[in-house]
């Protein structure tokens, strides 16, 4: 399932009904077209974010939880991991497999609203980037992810801030054939959501950080100047926690 990257360009500004909302994997679809093109300050800033978190990939297997038009996963590749991409978007998946490097991932369609297609422990790191606002139980979600990572393994996911949300702030691009704004629908979650979706899938929260536009961003990407100083992403480091008894008294 892909991401709520790109961002209301007024977040001052009043609802309005001058646009269409359609359901996600619709609205993927039609933004794939589109999607790499956008001056969009949520990936820029989350990019180095999710680098810092991942470490050194290289020789891990790594499980790329809805990657749109492959961002992430043909930088990792390339960057010596064993990369699996999923995405429920086919436009999406056939943005990413046009791409110079996707022959190094194994890219697949899958809907995040069902159970991962693996077996148990089958990744040492997952990345789950901007997926969180289309999701309707994150508890379920989250549960899949630590079922697929080894004992030592990590989760990297990355959130628009629930901030964002409280302003009516949601994924949103001008559909290309119809020159109208589409949002493909959307949840309004809140930090606590995340906290407990983590702790009910039985994943220890190693690190959560929250992160906003600053001036050096700002001046790299015109659509984020008038976010200056507004935290914009949700950053959380997830484990596997210890199985009860582990670790003796």
């Amino acid at each position: 399932m892909r991401p709520s990257d790109t961002i209301d360009p007024d977040p001052g500004a009043s609802p309005s009904a001058d646009y269409d909302v359609v359901p996600a994997r619709d609205g993927y679809d039609r933004w794939a077209a589109i999607y790499d093109d956008e001056d969009n300050p949520l990936i820029l800033l989350e990019t180095p974010h999710v680098d810092a978190c991942l470490g050194d990939v290289r020789g891990r297997d790594v499980l790329d939880v809805g990657c749109g038009t492959g961002r992430h996963a043909i930088r990792l590749a390339a960057r010596g991991a064993s990369v699996t991409a999923i995405d429920f978007s086919r436009a999406m998946l056939d943005r990413a497999a046009r791409k110079p490097g996707a022959e190094s991932v194994r890219f697949l369609a899958h809907d995040l609203h069902t159970p991962l297609p693996f077996g148990d422990a089958a990744f040492d790191l997952a990345l789950c980037a901007l997926v969180g606002e289309h999701i309707d139980d994150l508890s379920a979600l989250f549960a899949e992810i630590g079922r697929v990572l080894r004992p030592a393994g990590r989760a990297v996911i990355s959130l628009m801030h629930p901030a964002m949300m409280l302003r009516g702030i949601t994924a949103r691009f001008v559909d290309p054939q119809t020159g109208r704004e589409t949002r493909p629908q959307s949840r309004t979650h809140q930090l606590g959501d995340f906290v407990m979706a983590a702790v009910r899938a039985n994943l220890r929260i190693e690190s959560m950080s929250e992160h906003a536009v600053d001036a050096a961003l700002a001046a790299r990407s015109p659509r984020s100047q008038k976010y200056l100083g507004w935290p914009m992403l949700l950053m959380m480091v997830l484990r596997p926690a210890a199985p009860a008894g582990a670790g003796g008294r």
